[in-house]
């Protein structure tokens, strides 16, 4: 083979050289067969091996390109309107009548028969009224069965007609090519169809039966065998018949073990065990068919065997006792193959019939081997340790990462700087904590207490906050169903406990009053009545306040001119209830008390003129300065000198 490399020579003699390293001239080959189909293949190589350089895309991959339509252009094509016409092969498309019949065959040079009943299917395909007659195979006839007439329009007599669906019918004979075929029934598509186009069908008849078939059933005669057990006729007696058993080989004693199902079988040619896997979908298992290959299993093996190397060599009749047989399968029991117990629950209906006629076993149950799951265990709740409230702790018990618990949003809109207030002393019997008062803020918005101590001068005891906001269960209410204190159980006299300690509500604001008078329901009569009453009591005659306040010392009545001259500069101001409103957004623990600078803050920020010697000379006092008369006072402490 002469080849020029891409040399930059000209191809010429003199120019081009033999490759001596080529020694195969051949064409590649491009037919073969795979799966028994023949298949042609394009060739990838030239002469001499060297390699094409052209479109590596099969010819089907090159007509499909070659049909694509510019859909990216012009778009969808449109669709046609169906035709309202619809042809017969379509209308009759995959319909065939099947008719059962028979004709008489003679059998001329023969002693045992005379003739031959051939049993055949006719089909009448309604598509193009074409018609074939086939015989199904019977193994080992010796006669050549099949398709008969294959699928053609068959000729009815001599003018040329041919058959029609219309001729067809129970009862009847009809001849083809010279046979005479007599039609006894049809299916049940075919009786369905006939008669819903008007045609009454004769009686089915019964399929005659061949003669010498029926001879060849009746029983052989029995001889006389020897003792010793036939294999060959075990072979030909059991052939292909198998028993099939039902298995399951449960591991869950041991870690990681389950229990898994298996199928049986017991060749009865040959007495040999093969036990096949059963996969389901998705179980992640590798798909190997078979735990044990086709082979006899020993059942009890000389006393001697226990240390044969089964792994290596295989066992004979000399290491073996007994062997596993058809009877030692039973339903219902355990059986011990190669180290592993399998738990038999269930066979075929073959199985069944060749026990209850070999055995005489009739009752093999079917055992339901599937495991009812464990009832859910139902969550409970660890107690409750102390910290936070129950709803908090809670929710560690519900996932991984808690989340806080849900609150009631239409509630805290509604309800947002609604604050209840209270006056209340500690129930104690220290003689030191009976003066000692404490104001009570109840949040409607998140049902929360906050409890503030005012500070007072000389007393000892340092005032501020004494409990944040928080829930207050109840005294004797359970852990697991907890009761907190609402709205309703605040009122004069009330005995507030939380956590140990006891309290008594002596006073409220006019705040209090309004939103009772306005939410009876939720109050009792006595409640409603005590707090009107103990609001009426402040309300006594301006003439008794006047004659108390001449009494009082002098200090206290100069504090008293100050505040009430504060009051006057304040009171008249446009702005007022924004004041309030104010105060109570700057007072976010809910005490009642702000210090001064928030105060001064609070008062530039309203541009509300206030006088600030004044102020400051209230401040000097360090007392309490009942902030201005409104529907809902706040307490402001001036401290921080």
């Amino acid at each position: 083979m002469v080849s020029n490399p891409v040399h930059g020579l000209p191809f010429l003699p003199g120019t081009s050289f033999k490759d001596s390293t080529k020694t195969a001239f051949h064409r590649s080959q491009t037919l073969g067969y795979r799966n028994g189909y023949a298949i042609v293949r394009r060739p990838t190589v030239g002469i001499g091996g060297d390699r094409l350089q052209f479109n590596q895309l099969s010819q089907a991959e090159l007509d499909e390109l070659a049909s694509k339509a510019p859909v990216l252009t012009y778009g969808q094509p449109k669709q046609a309107p169906p035709a309202d016409f619809i042809p017969a092969h379509v209308a009759f498309d995959k319909k065939v009548l099947k008719f059962d019949a028979y004709f008489q065959e003679d059998v001329p040079m023969s002693t045992e028969e005379q003739y031959r009943i051939r049993q055949v299917n006719i089909y009448y395909y309604l598509e193009d009224d074409s018609m074939s007659v086939i015989e199904p195979v019977v193994e080992n006839s010796g006669i050549p069965q099949g398709k008969l007439i294959k699928r053609q329009r068959l000729a009815k007599n001599d003018r040329g007609d041919h058959y029609h669906w219309k001729d067809l019918n129970r009862g009847i004979n009809i001849t083809i090519y010279g046979k005479t075929f007599r039609v006894v029934d049809c299916d049940q598509f075919t009786q369905v169809f006939l008669e819903s186009q008007g045609i009454e069908l004769n009686p089915p008849e019964k399929m005659a039966l061949d003669p010498y078939t029926e001879l060849r059933k009746q029983p052989l005669r029995k001889y006389v065998t020897p003792s010793d057990f036939d294999q060959l006729k075990q072979f030909l007696t059991f052939d292909k018949q198998v028993l099939r058993f039902y298995a399951i080989w449960d591991d869950t004693d041991s870690m990681y073990g389950e229990c898994r199902t298996y199928i049986i079988h017991y060749y009865l040619m040959d007495d040999t065990v093969e036990i096949r896997e059963v996969h389901e979908r998705n179980d992640g298992r590798d798909p190997f068919p078979l735990l044990m290959n086709r082979q006899r299993m020993p059942k009890v093996l000389v006393e001697n065997a226990k240390n044969f190397p089964q792994c290596v060599l295989e066992i004979s009749d000399q290491e073996v006792l007994e062997w596993y047989t058809a009877k030692d399968f039973i339903v219902g029991k355990s059986l011990t193959i190669l180290g592993r117990t399998f738990f038999i629950y269930d066979c075929d209906p073959f199985t069944r019939r060749y026990y209850k006629e070999k055995f005489g076993i009739t009752d093999l149950p079917c055992i339901d081997v599937n495991k009812q799951e464990p009832p859910p265990v139902k969550q409970e709740l660890p107690p409750y340790n102390g910290f936070g409230l129950v709803e908090d702790s809670a929710q560690n018990c519900f996932a991984l990462i808690p989340k806080a618990p849900k609150k009631d949003v239409i509630k805290m809109l509604v309800n947002d700087n609604k604050v209840l207030r209270y006056l209340a002393a500690l129930e104690s019997p220290i003689p030191e904590d009976k003066d000692r008062r404490f104001v009570f803020s109840y949040f409607l918005a998140t049902d929360m207490i906050s409890i503030f101590e005012p500070p007072v001068r000389n007393s000892g005891i340092i005032g501020g906050k004494y409990l944040g906001r928080t829930k207050v269960v109840k005294p004797y209410s359970t852990v697991d169903n907890p009761i907190y204190y609402g709205p309703s159980d605040f009122f004069i006299g009330a005995v507030i406990e939380v956590f140990g300690h006891r309290f008594i509500i002596l006073d409220t604001d006019e705040y209090v009053l309004k939103y009772m008078e306005s939410n009876a329901a939720q109050y009792s009569p006595e409640a409603l009545a005590s707090v009107q009453k103990h609001v009426r009591k402040l309300e006594a005659p301006a003439s008794e306040s006047e004659s108390k306040q001449t009494e009082k010392d002098p200090g206290v009545q100069e504090l008293e001119a100050l505040i009430d001259t504060v009051q006057k500069q304040l009171k008249d101001h446009s702005c007022k209830d924004n004041i309030r409103e104010a105060f109570q957004i700057y007072d976010k623990e809910a005490s009642g008390y702000v210090d001064r600078d928030m105060f001064f803050k609070i008062c530039e920020s309203l541009n509300v003129p206030v006088d600030d010697s004044l102020v400051k000379e209230v401040t000097c006092k360090r007392l309490l300065l009942p902030a201005f008369t409104f529907p809902n006072p706040v307490w402001i402490p001036l401290c921080g000198l």
